[in-house]
């Protein structure tokens, strides 16, 4: 049984992958920072439903905790899917944007990248096979108003892709980002309308998590063997 780790493993893109991965197979270790009831709830429906799942929690921003969880599992036995999902955003136009605003979205973002996906890179090349999947945005490939920081972060991400996936794919590594267009989440309600998303997406609709779960299980599978370094979006259309 191959394990996983999905960091912002609480949120509605995060759970979807949970889910999925918990049903591909996989022993899922859920992360959750600030939403550890909804994590704890959702590890329960997956062993309930004869799935394995686990509850971590800490704050991707802090190498020492993150170190100190992750260490000793992957002391023996690594941990040979990751999926980097662990982002916020906190938007403003430029003029207007607080340096507390531009260095927490990077933080989580970019250095929250770092943090968890370093400890587990030894292990898996060892093993000589994994998959690192990182949730991006749409937003970090064409921008987007308001959203300096949160592209920023999302851009570096990509770039931070393809750069790991060249030196670890003699390893068996693959390397990949998934980059949501306008997904339903709890977030998304509230930003966008249906006449905005029906005049945004060509496919006059929102996508789903579940739909951003099926790609992100595509990709955490033998299937995908060959795709490395590619910024996959998945967005309607819209570009």
């Amino acid at each position: 049984m191959k394990r996983a780790l999905v960091t912002g493993g609480s949120g509605g893109i995060g759970a979807a992958i949970c889910r999925r991965l918990a049903a591909d197979g996989c022993y899922v270790y859920i992360h959750a920072n600030n939403g550890i009831e909804t994590a704890t709830q959702l590890a329960a429906e997956i062993n309930a439903a004869g799935g394995s799942a686990t509850v971590l929690q800490f704050d991707v921003t802090d190498q020492a905790a993150v170190n100190a969880a992750l260490s000793p599992l992957v002391e023996n036995e690594p941990i040979q899917i990751l999926i980097n999902n662990a982002g916020i955003h906190d938007d403003a136009v430029f003029p207007g944007m607080s340096s507390a605003q531009w260095h927490r979205v990077i933080d989580v973002s970019v250095h929250g990248f770092f943090n968890v996906t370093q400890p587990l890179m030894m292990p898996m090349i060892r093993s000589r096979w994994g998959r690192i999947i990182n949730v991006s945005s749409i937003s970090g490939i064409t921008g987007n108003r308001g959203q300096t920081n949160y592209s920023a972060a999302k851009g570096a991400l990509n770039a931070a892709t393809k750069s790991l996936s060249q030196e670890v794919a003699s390893r068996g590594i693959t390397v990949n980002a998934v980059a949501p267009g306008i997904i339903e989440t709890s977030m998304s309600e509230s930003t966008f309308d249906a006449q905005a998303i029906a005049n945004m997406v060509p496919m006059k609709r929102a996508g789903t998590a579940k739909e951003v779960a099926d790609l992100v299980s595509f990709l955490a599978s033998d299937q995908s063997t060959y795709i490395t370094g590619q910024i996959i979006s998945i967005n309607g259309g819209m570009i």
